[in-house]
């Protein structure tokens, strides 16, 4: 029976401990690719306040506006997209342009609910970014396992696009 009792404590602290580490090693990780993603003069949308929607992780609601557009000389236009609640966070992005030409597009605000959320968005944005400048628009399939990351990613993306005038 004793032998059981600690069998049963010694997985337990076991399995705490190597949960400690996930979750510190995804935070680390998610951190260190923001700042690397993140542009210089992207401005951050404010979140919008977490509310219910009718199925779990399924609303999302534009948080106002998206953020005016900053011009730099020879052409090229920037603008911040709506920030969109999507269930495990918050989420807009920042589309930069020469013309009609999508040249960039980066995180402008993430926020996450929980590390697994800040795990699958390290993995999903950078897909979803490389597809969005290949195909040089927003209407792009998502990731699967990713949806409500992908459409949030998506539709701040063409908002971004919409306040530039690209199709």
């Amino acid at each position: 029976m004793k032998r059981a009792i600690t069998a049963t404590v010694s997985t337990v602290a076991g399995f705490g401990v190597v949960l400690g580490m996930h979750t510190a090693t995804a935070r680390n990780a998610l951190s260190s690719a923001l700042k690397r993603a993140a542009a210089p003069a992207a401005t951050t949308v404010p979140a919008a306040p977490a509310g219910g929607g009718a199925a779990a992780g399924a609303s999302r609601a534009a948080a106002g506006p998206p953020a005016p557009s900053t011009t730099v000389p020879g052409g090229v236009h920037s603008a911040v997209g709506t920030a969109e609640q999507y269930g495990y966070g918050v989420l807009s992005v920042k589309v930069t342009v020469d013309g009609k030409r999508i040249t960039d597009i980066s995180l402008a605000n993430l926020q996450t609910a929980e590390s697994y959320s800040q795990m699958l968005a390290q993995q999903v944005v950078p897909m979803l970014r490389q597809e969005v400048l290949s195909a040089q628009t927003a209407r792009v399939n998502g990731v699967s396992g990713a949806t409500y990351t992908s459409e949030a990613y998506l539709i701040s993306a063409q908002s971004a696009l919409d306040h530039l005038h690209v199709p």
